[in-house]
């Protein structure tokens, strides 16, 4: 009998094994790109995590593409945020989109750079509510102008601090009158 047991849950494991195959977040972005080769400028796949730069002109198109493709079904941003890579790098900046696939249970991370002359990207609130907040917060600390987002303005800091704060030039005690000496 114990042999019995061991096929049987080797079995299910085979096949949860050949199902998760048919349809990893490396296929799927294979096929969007197949679909739409300018949507994907690279594709980065390390530490079983998969990550797709994205022109930022294409952002809404290739999220709302993920959200409701039936192989996709990515119906969960977990997060969007901003990273500074310096001053000296070129782009400067990047915006990265966290998406969640709560019926497949997969991950994905959409990469839009944006060089320092040009920090404007297209709002994504059209295709998660849950973005608006997201936005906010990137716009806030971070100076990413989400063009088309209906309530853009701070989040965090007050509405009269100058700068923002997470970029990599902001000075470490901040501008008058927050400075603490």
């Amino acid at each position: 009998m114990t042999n019995g047991a061991d096929s049987e849950n080797t079995l299910p494991e085979s096949s949860a094994t050949a199902s998760t195959q048919l349809s990893t977040p490396s296929q799927v972005v294979t096929a969007l790109q197949h679909e739409h080769p300018d949507w994907v400028t690279d594709v980065v796949e390390a530490f079983h995590e998969v990550t797709v730069t994205v022109p930022a002109v294409h952002i809404a198109d290739v999220c709302a593409q993920l959200k409701a493709g039936n192989e996709s079904n990515f119906d969960f941003l977990s997060d969007i945020c901003g990273v500074d890579r310096g001053v000296e790098e070129e782009p400067r900046f990047e915006v990265n989109y966290h998406l969640f696939s709560t019926t497949k249970h997969r991950r994905l991370r959409l990469k839009v750079v944006l060089n320092e002359d040009n920090v404007h990207v297209p709002t994504v609130t059209g295709v998660w509510r849950t973005a608006n907040w997201h936005e906010r917060e990137t716009f806030d600390l971070f100076g990413v102008v989400f063009d088309g987002h209906p309530d853009l303005r701070r989040i965090l800091l007050p509405d009269d601090w100058q700068g923002h704060a997470l970029r990599k030039d902001f000075p470490l005690r901040g501008y008058e009158p927050y400075s603490l000496k």
